[in-house]
């Protein structure tokens, strides 16, 4: 795990705020090189799959040529929802590192675990890095819609 790119992610994050998207990031890591980096779009697309984990994994496949992003790792803002924790184990991600719990959406601990079924794929899931920061990008987001 590298600190670094949690801080790409929540740049990613601060970049949908300013666009009046809910603030998450994502990045994807191979080789501990960035091929991927989103933030949520789905107000700007009206398209409720634009998550930035989608986003990211879209970008990522592209990029290599391939479905199958197994060496890869990543680094996301906010706990991944069933759709995006879904499309992880789908796409292969070997390992996600997220920040902030979500406790409505969460499925890698807060809600669920789906990455403990037996789904085909195994993902490594560390939590709870750079939560604070995570945490402070979305109380500032959503203080100011109010």
């Amino acid at each position: 795990m590298d600190r670094k790119f949690m801080e790409l992610a929540l740049e990613e994050a601060r970049i949908a705020a300013s666009e009046g998207e809910v603030p998450v990031g994502a990045v994807i890591v191979k080789d501990g090189e960035v091929i991927a980096k989103s933030h949520n779009k789905r107000e700007q697309k009206q398209n409720a799959l634009s998550h930035a984990e989608i986003e990211a994994i879209n970008s990522a496949c592209k990029k290599l040529g391939s479905w199958r992003l197994d060496e890869c790792e990543m680094y996301v803002t906010l706990e991944p929802c069933p759709m995006c924790t879904g499309a992880i184990i789908n796409s292969r991600i070997k390992t996600v590192v997220f920040g902030a719990f979500d406790k409505t959406a969460g499925c890698m601990d807060s809600v669920i675990n789906l990455c403990d079924y037996p789904l085909g794929h195994k993902v490594e899931v560390y939590a709870g890095i750079c939560e604070d920061e995570c945490q402070q990008v979305l109380k500032e987001f959503f203080k100011e819609l109010r």
